[in-house]
């Protein structure tokens, strides 16, 4: 596929929304490039990256190895990503702390669009289909409800927690970000980007590489075999995912540690029993710009096909 420069820009862009959403506990980086367009090819482009590879660039040299691995687009978009998370790390870790109900609000609105983008990609739902949506809901949400643990920070943990987290990264629905955070790894992780600690990131970002490569031949195959139980599966994930996102929380347990609130559990609840300012109106304006922004990409990503 021959791209201009134009291109390039766009796809890293794309990459940028991805490195927000991974940023935030709860919003997937793979329903972003899912709803603009991009998500297939980026499995497809990971999936190439093999030891076949290696003979290539031993063969035929170094541009016929970067042109089999769709290099340009993968570089744009990592770009793209690495952009995101290195400046925006700390403003919306700022804001999920001083204005969580609006930032949640947003997200919500982001994600519901999403569910209604990747459940029409279905060609032919069935009883299968159907099956294994309120499997990958059911899923989701039970991972949502999990506590967040205290991890002991070591190397071997570090590389574990990167391969994990990027294989939830690229599934719609599932963040990984809060992957992290189940692990005890997510401020390890933003304190890290802050303090510019080469030695955890660098270890992270390899385990993050092993898990990726082994993970996106599996999503390959299921695409290339099991395409609409796949989406109806991505589909449900998103559905269970909400309930993270939710904007209006009641904490049931929490404790401080280092002069800070830590959350270990709370549960979804209407905004009119909120304790507090629900923001209601603000709120549901924000919501709507999630989904007017999630209608946007799509109509873009179809003007583009077209």
């Amino acid at each position: 596929m021959k791209r201009s420069l134009k291109d390039y820009i766009i796809i890293s862009l794309k990459g940028i929304a991805m490195g927000a959403a991974d940023v935030v506990p709860g919003v997937s980086g793979g329903t972003i490039a899912f709803i603009s367009g991009i998500y297939e090819e980026l499995i497809a482009s990971i999936n190439k990256v093999n030891f076949k590879t290696l003979g290539i660039l031993k063969k035929d040299g170094f541009n016929a190895m970067w042109k089999s691995v769709n290099g340009n687009f993968l570089i744009s978009l990592l770009i793209g990503i690495a952009i995101s998370v290195i400046t925006l790390a700390r403003v919306i870790r700022h804001l999920l702390e001083t204005q969580p109900i609006l930032i949640w609000s947003f997200f919500f609105g982001l994600v519901l669009a999403s569910i209604i983008y990747v459940a029409k990609q279905i060609t032919k739902w069935n009883l299968m289909s159907i099956l294994f949506l309120i499997i990958g809901a059911i899923t989701a949400f039970y991972i949502t409800t999990l506590t967040p643990q205290t991890a002991e920070i070591s190397y071997p943990y570090v590389f574990f927690s990167g391969a994990l987290a990027i294989c939830a990264m690229i599934l719609p629905g599932i963040s990984g970000s809060y992957i992290l955070l189940l692990l005890g790894m997510y401020k390890p992780v933003l304190d890290a980007i802050h303090e510019k600690d080469f030695k955890i990131l660098a270890l992270l970002m390899l385990g993050a590489v092993v898990g990726l490569l082994s993970f996106s031949r599996l999503l390959k195959w299921l695409f290339d075999h099991y395409q609409n139980i796949t989406l109806a599966t991505l589909t449900g994930f998103i559905i269970g995912s909400l309930n993270k996102i939710w904007p209006w929380k009641e904490i049931l347990k929490s404790e401080m540690i280092n002069e800070k609130l830590k959350i270990l559990e709370e549960k979804s609840i209407s905004p009119f029993a909120y304790q507090g300012d629900n923001q209601l109106f603000y709120a549901v304006l924000l919501a709507l710009a999630g989904v007017a922004f999630i209608f946007l990409l799509e109509k873009l990503a179809v003007n583009k096909k077209n």
